[in-house]
């Protein structure tokens, strides 16, 4: 065997792949920023109507070029509670028609215009300042480097008809057989689980039956394979998630696996309506630039992985609530509710980053409904009897939200430090300059309510009694305050850039009744009815509302777009 020819084969090959691979990166991040805030809010669309999430799953995987990374999303979106296990299933179904997009593009076989393609996009970015335009030469580098490192796998795969042993290894991998079909298919599936791209091994795949290598028999199953495999970074992404982000990895697996199991049994019949669909021929060799080459075996592949997805999709459409029950089985509920967090696995949106920034905005929005809800117990403990001196059963669930919101603003930061080292569109970083902002200003919030339950606690611990005026003014500011609170919560719901003027005018309201509040105390004090002790507390309690409301204007401002 000539080593150096099995070289340059193991060389050409590697390279292509590996130039494949980054193509796919930049053209999914060049159309992500393309598509900008429209590709965000296409998660909001997703309902319980199974069509309308499939469209919403076929859309954001054309743009993404990547199922695997589309069904990690939803992984991640169920484990926040962002979305149902039902309506994932919708966007799963979505997800593999999206994907078989790639395989299109590779079977217009223009590889011999990757590489100018390629130079022109890099020339053309050092010429423009336009960012939108600059977007588009990123997606013209990716699909430059797509069909160049095709082109390179293609030419480093055509040396094995020139070697006997390699050529009778392959021979083995023949769907001339049910065994046979099946056969390839475990290969197609641990070849992308190893991979973890069903775009690469597919492009590898017709990288073999352009050079006959392998039949277009071998090519479908191993196709059929191949979208098993790519299953496999969902799952492994839904490892250390909740049960309901477990349910809808294994829900991709087992949408494909039975799939598969389907098609396979009636492998024969599915080749013969692919090569009627395709009206050529796919066995019929031409002679390019003095090869012997099978270029309609490419559409015969692109066919068989959009007719595969398309047909299953077909027969899953009815299912998604029966599919959601036979889940529930195979992953039981425990007895202990699960709580859904943001977790290590949503690293995964920096393939996404558009989407990603969609996740943590809602992750802040729970923060938002937090702290209202903390509000709400608080003024609870506040109208106990000051009689009751031993800590109050509602104190601890306001400081187990303080607690939490501390771990969530942490992963937050975590989260969107990842997503801003990446190339991300001017957009995108700027809505996490805000997020990160606003995320500070809630568990500064949470911090303050707090610290107000430990000064009432304090109060009553020391035997210490409000006044009936003092109680009622502290009532008072605290329904102003929240209130408040509820304003600026709505307008980040709906994201209002109108919310200043009417935060600023609410907000000193607030700080004017809370100083003749103290001046009223104050009075109390120089008449000597309260003591030193309380008069202290009941001071710092005072403060610690406008506090909030100081926050909370910080909010309307990183809403408005000044801060």
């Amino acid at each position: 065997m000539d080593c150096k020819l099995v070289l340059d084969m193991i060389f050409g090959i590697v390279g292509g792949l590996g130039l494949f691979l980054l193509g796919m990166k930049n053209m999914s991040e060049g159309m992500q920023a393309v598509a900008g805030d429209r590709l965000r809010k296409l998660i909001g669309v997703v309902t319980n109507n199974r069509f309308v999430a499939c469209g919403v799953g076929i859309i954001v995987t054309i743009l993404i070029q990547s199922s695997s990374a589309t069904t990690v999303i939803l992984v991640s979106m169920v484990n926040a509670g962002i979305m149902t296990l039902t309506q994932a299933i919708g966007v799963i179904y979505g997800a593999n028609i999206g994907t078989t997009v790639t395989a299109w593009i590779l079977a217009i076989n223009l590889t011999e215009y990757g590489l100018p393609l390629l130079g022109a996009s890099i020339i053309l970015s050092f010429f423009t300042s336009n960012n939108r335009f600059r977007y588009y030469t990123i997606v013209g580098m990716g699909v430059g480097m797509i069909f160049f490192g095709l082109e390179l796998m293609t030419s480093g795969l055509a040396p094995i008809k020139q070697m006997p042993a390699f050529e009778a290894w392959f021979a083995k991998f023949t769907a001339d057989s049910y065994w046979g079909a099946i056969r390839c298919c475990l290969t197609g599936a641990l070849v992308t689980a190893i991979v973890q791209s069903s775009a690469a091994t597919v492009g590898i795949t017709m990288g073999l039956a352009y050079n006959g290598i392998i039949d277009f028999h071998s090519a479908a199953a191993l196709v059929l394979g191949e979208n098993i495999g790519t299953t496999i970074t969902a799952v492994l992404a839904a490892l250390p998630a909740n049960r309901n982000a477990k349910r809808a990895a294994f829900a991709h697996s087992l949408f494909n696996i039975i799939g598969v199991m389907w098609v396979i049994s009636i492998f024969p019949l599915f080749v013969k309506v692919i090569e009627w669909m395709v009206g050529v021929d796919m066995a019929t060799p031409e002679i390019i630039n003095g090869r012997t080459v099978f270029p309609h075996v490419m559409k015969g592949i692109a066919a068989t992985h959009t007719t595969f997805n398309v047909a299953n999709v077909i027969v899953f459409m009815p299912l998604p609530k029966l599919l959601a029950k036979f889940l529930y089985k195979i992953v039981p509920d425990r007895g202990v509710p699960e709580e859904p967090r943001l977790t290590a696995l949503n690293i995964r949106f920096i393939d996404a980053p558009a989407l990603g920034i969609e996740q943590s905005r809602r992750e802040i929005l729970i923060m938002s409904s937090t702290v209202i809800q903390m509000m709400k117990n608080l003024k609870e403990i506040i109208l106990l009897p000051s009689s009751q001196t031993e800590k109050p059963a509602q104190a601890e669930p306001i400081f187990q939200k303080e607690r939490e919101l501390d771990v969530i603003q942490k992963e937050i930061v975590e989260f969107i430090s990842s997503i801003i080292e990446g190339s991300i569109p001017h957009e995108v970083a700027e809505e996490s300059r805000r997020q990160l902002r606003m995320a500070d200003e809630f568990e500064s919030i949470s911090d303050y309510i707090a610290n107000i339950l430990k000064l009432n606690l304090k109060l009553r611990q020391s035997g210490q009694k409000i006044s009936p005026e003092g109680l009622a003014a502290i009532i008072d500011l605290h329904d102003n305050t929240a209130d408040y609170l509820c304003r600026i919560d709505e307008a980040a719901k709906n994201a209002d850039t109108n919310i200043l003027a009417l935060a600023e005018s609410d907000g000193k309201a607030i700080t004017e009744l809370m100083k003749r509040y103290r001046s009223e105390h104050l009075a109390r004090v120089s008449k000597g009815t309260v003591k030193p002790l309380k008069s202290l507390i009941y001071t710092d309690m005072l403060n610690a509302y406008r506090r909030i409301k100081d926050h909370g204007l910080n909010i309307a401002e990183v809403l408005a777009g000044e801060k």
